[in-house]
C-alpha cells in the first residue's frame, strides 16, 4: 500500500497544481492539464537519480511558505465571508451532520479523509529530522494552517456554492493568485519527493528482510543515510503514475483510489504498533488497548466508508497492493526454500576431516571466498565443488553476508571470524553482519577488511590455549562446555575474553562458553613458539592473498517437483525464476569482478 501510495500522491498532487491553470484560464482544455501534469511527473522522477541533497535546503522553505500562504488565506476568508463557520469546531455539528445525511454523510468520509493525507509517510522524515522536530512541527504549525485553510475554503463555500468543485484555486484573492499558483505546484513537487522517498525506504528495508527481489540500492548523500535512491523502483512509480495520471483524467477517482491507499497504510501500521508496544516497548496492556481503541475507532470509520469507493478508483491501489503483495511472497518463498536446502544439505565435518589437509585435491596458491547463506557449517554447494573440479585454493574463506533485525551494526561489530577444522586445513568463516539500514557498500574496502579480520584471528587464536581446533571439527558442529576453540572476534579486535568468558557461534545462535583461561588457568605466552606460529601463518596467508583472489558463488536454481500443484508450479518455475533473472546478480552486488568470478551451479526441487 505505501508503493500504491508513492504512486496515487505524485499523480493527484502534480494533477492538483496543474489545475490551477484551468481555474484562472477557463478555455484551456483537461488534456493540456493532464499533459503538463505529466511532463511534471516525467521530470520529477528522472531527477530522482542525483538525490535531495543539493536541493533538499529548498524544501523547507518552500513548504514553510506554502503553509503560511494557505493559513493566510483561510483566515481572509473566514474574515471575508463567514466568521460564524468557527463554529465547526464544535462536535455538535459532526452528529447533526450525519443525522441530516445519513448514509451519504457516513460515505463523505472518503472524501473527508485526504484532509490529513501526508502523515502515513511521516517515517521517511526520520531519517532527515529528529522526531521532537516533527512532533513541534506538525502540532505548533501545519494542524493550526491546515484548520484555516480549510475553515476559509468552507466560509468562502458559504457564499460561492458553485465553486464547490474547485474551492481551493477559486478562494485565492485574484492580485496573488500566479504567485500562489507557483508556490502550490512547488509544494505537490516536495510532497511528491516524500512519498517517493518514503517508497525506497520501505523497498530498501524489504529487501534488507529478504522480503524483496534484490534491486539496485543508491545512496544520495554522503550526509543523511536515509536518502537514498533505487532506479529500477523509480521507473515503475513513473510509468505507474502517468498511466493513473493519463487514464483517470478525473481529479476524485485518483482521490478514492488515494484516500483507500492511506487509509490501509494507516490501519496496518495501527496493527503492527500493538505488536511493538507489548512486544518491544513492554508497554501495560491497558495502555496498549487504550491506544488501539482509539486509534480503530477512528481508521475504521474511515475505512469503511471508503469501501463504498472501491468501484469508483478505489480498485488501484488494492490492485497495486496485490501485484506486490504476490511478487513479494513468492520471493520471500522461493529465499526461503533455498535456504532451508543449503541448511538441510550442508556438509558434515567428518566427511570433509576424512579428505584430509589436501582435501582430497591438489591445494594451488590462492584463496577461495565461498559465499553461502550461512552462517555455521559448510556448504553443500562446496562438495559440488571439490567433486567436480581437480583443485581448491590454498586457503578458503566462507563468506556469510547477513542483514540483521536491528537499525545498524557498528563497523567494529561487523565482521565474526573462526577456524573450520584443523590449521593445517587452512579454512576460516567471516561472517558480514550488516543493519536493514546498512548498505553492503561497492568498495574495495570489504576484501581489505574481511583478510584483517582473518590476520587479526590468527593474532588472537596464538595467544590462547587450546584454540587450534573448530568446534565444528570436535563435534559435527555440536558444541560442548569442553569444545576449546570457536573464537569469535570483530574488526576490532576485541575477544570477549574480559570476564573470563568467550562467545562462539554454534549451528542456531550464539552461545556462551566456559573459558580456557578460567578453565584451565594457563594461557598461552606470546612466547617464540607462539610467535613464530603466528607469523608463518600470517606470512602464509599473505602469500596466498597476493597469488590471487577468486570468488566462488553458487547459484542453487529451485524447481517445482513434477506432481506440484499448478499454481505452485506458476509461482515456482514462472514467476520466482523471472524474477531471479531479472534481479541483481550476488556477483555485482558483492562487486566481484568478473575475472575472479566462478559460479556453482545446482538444481533443487521443492
Amino acid at each position: 500500500m505505501v508503493v500504491g501510495d508513492g504512486i496515487l500522491t505524485p499523480a493527484i498532487s502534480v494533477l492538483s497544481a496543474a489545475g490551477g491553470i484551468k481555474v484562472n484560464k477557463p478555455h484551456v482544455s483537461s488534456d493540456v492539464v493532464v499533459l503538463v501534469a505529466v511532463a511534471i511527473l516525467v521530470g520529477l522522477f528522472s531527477l530522482q537519480r542525483y538525490g535531495t541533497d543539493r536541493v533538499g535546503w529548498l524544501f523547507a522553505p518552500v513548504v514553510l511558505l506554502w503553509f503560511l500562504l494557505i493559513g493566510g488565506i483561510g483566515m481572509f476568508n473566514i474574515w471575508k465571508y463567514d466568521r460564524t463557520i468557527l463554529r465547526a469546531f464544535s462536535p455538535v455539528y459532526i452528529y447533526r451532520y450525519f443525522k441530516r445525511r445519513g448514509m451519504d454523510g457516513w460515505t463523505s468520509l472518503g472524501g473527508v479523509l485526504l484532509s490529513i493525507t501526508g502523515t502515513e509517510a511521516l517515517f521517511a522524515d526520520l531519517a532527515h529530522f529528529r522526531v521532537a522536530a516533527i512532533q513541534i512541527a506538525f502540532t505548533v504549525f501545519v494542524f493550526p494552517c491546515l484548520l484555516l485553510a480549510y475553515s476559509g475554503q468552507a466560509a468562502y463555500l458559504m457564499s460561492n456554492m458553485e465553486h464547490v468543485h474547485d474551492v481551493f484555486y477559486r478562494s485565492i484573492p485574484e492580485s496573488i493568485y500566479w504567485p500562489v499558483f507557483l508556490v502550490a505546484t512547488a509544494a505537490a513537487i516536495v510532497a511528491s519527493q516524500a512519498t517517493i522517498s518514503a517508497t525506497f525506504s520501505i523497498i530498501k528495508q524489504a529487501l534488507a528482510h529478504g522480503c524483496f527481489p534484490r534491486v539496485k540500492v543508491v545512496h544520495t548523500s554522503k550526509n543523511f543515510l536515509g536518502q537514498i535512491y533505487v532506479p529500477d523502483i523509480n521507473w515503475i512509480l513513473m510509468v505507474l503514475c502517468i498511466a493513473v495520471t493519463a487514464g483517470f483524467k478525473n481529479q476524485s477517482q485518483i482521490g478514492n483510489a488515494y484516500g483507500t491507499a492511506v487509509v490501509v497504510v494507516m490501519l496496518v501500521t495501527t496493527l503492527l504498533m500493538i505488536l511493538i508496544m507489548i512486544l518491544v516497548w513492554r508497554c501495560h496492556w491497558v495502555i496498549a488497548l487504550i491506544f488501539t481503541g482509539l486509534s480503530l475507532i477512528v481508521e475504521c470509520s474511515y475505512f469503511s466508508a471508503v469501501l463504498f469507493k472501491v468501484d469508483q478508483g478505489g480498485w488501484v491501489p488494492l490492485v497495486i497492493a496485490a501485484a506486490f503483495l504476490i511478487i513479494m511472497y513468492v520471493w520471500h518463498y522461493g529465499t526461503v526454500k533455498r535456504y532451508e536446502f543449503e541448511l538441510h544439505s550442508k556438509v558434515s565435518m567428518a566427511w570433509v576431516l576424512g579428505l584430509g589437509p589436501s582435501l582430497g585435491l591438489v591445494r594451488v596458491p590462492g584463496i577461495g571466498l565461498v559465499y553461502t547463506e550461512l552462517a555455521s557449517g559448510v556448504p553443500h554447494i562446496f562438495s559440488h565443488f571439490i567433486t567436480n573440479l581437480p583443485a581448491i585454493h590454498s586457503v578458503v574463506v566462507f563468506v556469510c553476508v547477513k542483514y540483521l533485525p536491528v537499525y545498524t551494526v557498528p563497523e567494529e561489530e561487523r565482521y565474526l571470524v573462526k577456524r573450520i577444522g584443523p590449521k593445517n586445513f587452512h579454512m576460516f568463516r567471516c561472517v558480514a553482519r550488516y543493519g536493514y539500514k546498512d548498505l553492503h557498500k561497492k568498495d574495495d574496502d570489504f576484501e581489505k577488511k574481511l583478510f584483517d579480520s582473518i590476520f587479526l584471528f590468527v593474532r588472537l587464536e596464538s595467544m590462547m590455549e587450546g584454540c587450534s581446533d573448530s568446534d565444528e571439527y570436535s563435534l559435527y558442529g555440536q558444541q560442548t562446555e569442553h569444545s576449546r576453540d570457536g573464537l569469535l572476534i570483530g574488526t576490532n579486535g576485541n575477544a570477549t575474553t574480559s570476564n573470563g568468558d568467550m562467545t562462539f557461534s554454534s549451528v542456531d545462535s550464539i552461545v556462551p562458553v566456559r573459558s580456557p583461561v578460567r578453565s584451565n588457568n594457563t594461557v598461552r605466552s606470546s612466547g617464540q613458539a607462539s610467535n613464530h606460529t603466528d607469523s608463518d601463518e600470517i606470512e602464509f596467508l599473505i602469500r596466498c592473498r597476493d597469488a590471487g583472489v577468486v570468488h566462488i558463488l553458487g547459484n542453487t536454481v529451485i524447481r517445482a517437483r513434477r506432481e506440484s500443484k499448478f499454481y505452485k508450479k506458476i509461482a515456482v518455475d514462472y514467476i520466482y525464476a523471472f524474477l531471479r533473472k531479472i534481479c541483481r546478480e550476488n556477483s555485482v552486488i558483492f562487486n566481484v569482478p568478473h575475472e575472479s568470478l566462478l559460479n556453482v551451479g545446482q538444481i533443487f526441487y521443492v
